[in-house]
């Protein structure tokens, strides 16, 4: 049966079921065929599994994390590291602001959903926005005016046969912020405040969202309207790039598709991938602490597979394998890395994870090594060696490395300043890539 208000806390990677979390025993969907939809959707997006049981439910976890509404049930799935840790890493990863949220005496308080820490960094940047004062430009304005300002057209007067009522045709420019880029920020803070359950945080995005419309008119967030902004961004709008930043994660997280071409679920809720996040983080951290080498995200390994020739008759194209980041000297690539939100060291590599790594490494030439990163807090994590073999003759062909990424060992090298700090970042990230 169904059971009003039921909520479930679990972490990311978990799986409770009516034995091991009582809670959960005797619940269902309900009796609806929405509810059902939605949750095998998330289901098939590899984003929550909910499944009925003769017991009850059964819930398991992945790399997503936030808050979100079954029909009664409310689930809210906790990243395993601290949120202070956790914000650290997502503010360097997104190159936010360090922007004081709340006061030491708030923290206890604080929402435990990761939506709730998102947005109250949304709350600073924007409050910082205002307080310096939004960006304005000069727009021309042409109408009568009872008191002349700017250039009196002449022309226009000349035109009308002179002047007729009591009102001059003036031509002038006001700076006004009526801008797209602050339209985008006021349209972010009304989606904020609707994926948010918190009603102090509601409150301050609604307070907020008031001040702007006073000269800033509303608009709809759309992926065209995303586009917009981002071709119009100049050195003068630059402060205002980590609220965009963050606008377009909740977009994403709230189900709202940012590219024409994806379909994308409506959430009744927020769910964030920390796959994009972990990827987001090492690839920052790579490119900054690789003296010497370039490191291109996403790099298309073209022309390693194609179709024989006479042998596609569909005329598909070919497949392009796209490693997560390939580390270059010179234009001569030296290391593919693959980045994945999984703790391999508690879990284990999934098969499919594995043979895409052993791809990477046999493209390279005899003796190729593919890495792949992977986040833990186990402090006893160590890297793992696969050895990719000829099974006729045992020759060793490439190899596969399993390398934990320690993110509280991480966030503490990324905080510390000096030049210790610094060289101590650059071996770290010569140890993800290269060493054994």
């Amino acid at each position: 049966m169904s059971v009003s208000g039921v909520a479930v806390d679990l972490l990311e990677w978990q799986e409770l079921t009516p034995e091991t979390h009582p809670p959960l025993a005797g619940l269902d969907l309900g009796a609806g065929h929405v509810t059902r939809n939605v949750a095998a959707q998330l289901a098939q997006a590899g984003m929550l599994e909910v499944v009925e049981l003769r017991t009850g439910l059964l819930v398991r976890s992945t790399s997503f994390i936030g808050r979100i509404r079954l029909g009664d049930i409310q689930i809210t799935i906790h990243p395993k590291i601290r949120h202070d840790v956790l914000l650290s890493l997502f503010r360097y990863a997104y190159n936010l602001r360090n922007l004081k949220l709340f006061d030491p005496s708030e923290h206890a308080a604080l929402p435990l959903a990761f939506q709730d820490l998102l947005i109250s960094q949304l709350v600073a940047e924007v409050s910082e926005l205002v307080a310096r004062g939004l960006h304005r430009r000069y727009v021309q304005v042409n109408e009568p005016l009872p008191a002349p300002r700017g250039r009196i057209d002449m022309q226009r007067i000349a035109l009308q046969g002179g002047i007729a009522e009591a009102a001059i045709p003036c031509t002038y420019h006001p700076r006004l912020e009526n801008r797209l880029v602050n339209q985008v920020i006021l349209a972010g803070l009304h989606l904020a405040a609707r994926i948010t359950e918190d009603l102090v945080l509601r409150s301050r995005l609604r307070r907020l969202g008031a001040l702007i419309e006073e000269t800033v008119s509303p608009i709809r967030l759309d992926a065209d309207v995303m586009r917009r902004v981002n071709r119009q961004m100049s050195r003068l709008t630059a402060a205002y790039q980590p609220s965009l930043t963050i606008i377009r994660l909740l977009m994403e997280s709230a189900g709202i598709s940012l590219e024409e071409d994806t379909l994308s679920l409506k959430l009744p809720g927020f769910l964030f991938d920390m796959n994009r996040f972990f990827e987001a983080l090492m690839s920052r951290f790579l490119r900054e602490n690789l003296p010497g080498y370039t490191v291109r995200d996403q790099y298309q390994l073209r022309g390693m597979m194609q179709y024989a020739p006479g042998h596609n008759p569909k005329h598909r194209q070919s497949p392009t394998p796209r490693p997560d980041y390939v580390v270059s000297r010179d234009g001569t690539i030296v290391a593919m890395l693959d980045a994945k939100y999984r703790d391999i060291w508690e879990k284990g590599l999934p098969r499919d994870m594995l043979y895409q790594l052993a791809i990477y490494a046999l493209s390279q030439r005899a003796g190729g090594k593919a890495t792949i990163l992977y986040p833990t807090v186990e402090r006893a994590a160590r890297p793992e060696v696969i050895d990719i073999r000829d099974v006729l003759y045992g020759e060793h062909q490439a190899q596969v490395v399993l390398r934990p990424v320690n993110l509280m060992h991480l966030e503490t090298l990324i905080e510390a300043s000096g030049v210790q700090a610094q060289r101590d970042r650059a071996q770290l990230a010569r140890v993800f890539v290269f060493e054994d």
